[in-house]
């Protein structure tokens, strides 16, 4: 079983739309996958309600307080939607249950400079550091071309991570998510564009 966990200290970073598509993603590829929300809004888990039973199926996490995940044997893949400012005793304790932490993030200034203490939080973590868990950026809702991007960039190179992929502001997350739904579940005609933007960050957690 391969654990995700989806991050990032500052609220509206776009944790719950990565979260919700990445375990479609697993979901369309025949995982076993459980969606996991330690947020108290539990954004992920009212997805999970609107979702059709005839789409590729997901179920519920149960996370303990103890950060332990409550998976079914047969679990091959979870993701875990985590609350802002996540921090302290609570984020050492569930990186010692996943594998690979996502963290999402806006190019502008207040979201880079809250990511900022964050991953350098998490680069000194005992799992991080004995490389037991390792760590992907997601530029949110930008797009690569633009001053901003280059922004991000140079902000995460002084941290000595590469922005893995940039994901659009697009209405189709919207619209989807809206309706129990990811880009992984629509037709290729519909969702090209960004299933492309998505290939770097879905080699990353298929290695």
């Amino acid at each position: 079983m391969k654990s995700f966990l989806i991050a990032n200290p500052k609220g509206g970073s776009g944790k719950s739309t990565l979260a919700v598509n990445l375990a479609a993603y697993f979901a369309s590829r025949g995982h076993a996958v459980m969606l996991g929300d330690a947020d108290r809004q539990q954004s992920s888990r009212d997805w999970l309600e609107l979702r059709s039973p005839l789409l590729p199926k997901i179920h519920a996490a149960v996370i303990g307080k103890d950060a332990r995940i409550r998976a079914p044997e047969g679990t091959t893949r979870v993701v875990l939607d985590t609350p802002a400012g996540l921090r302290g005793k609570a984020l050492e304790n569930i990186l010692k249950r996943v594998d690979r932490v996502v963290v999402p993030v806006q190019p502008s200034t207040f979201d880079i400079l809250a990511t900022r203490g964050f991953i350098e939080t998490l680069m000194q973590e005992r799992a991080v550091r004995k490389e037991k868990v390792f760590i992907a950026v997601i530029g949110m809702r930008v797009d690569s071309r633009t001053r901003a991007a280059a922004e991000l960039e140079r902000f995460l190179e002084s941290c000595g991570l590469p922005v893995l992929a940039y994901l659009r502001d697009a209405q189709l997350y919207v619209q989807t998510v809206a309706n129990g739904m990811a880009i992984f579940d629509l037709s290729l005609s519909r969702a090209e564009k960004d299933l492309e933007q998505w290939a770097p960050l879905l080699a990353w957690v298929e290695s």
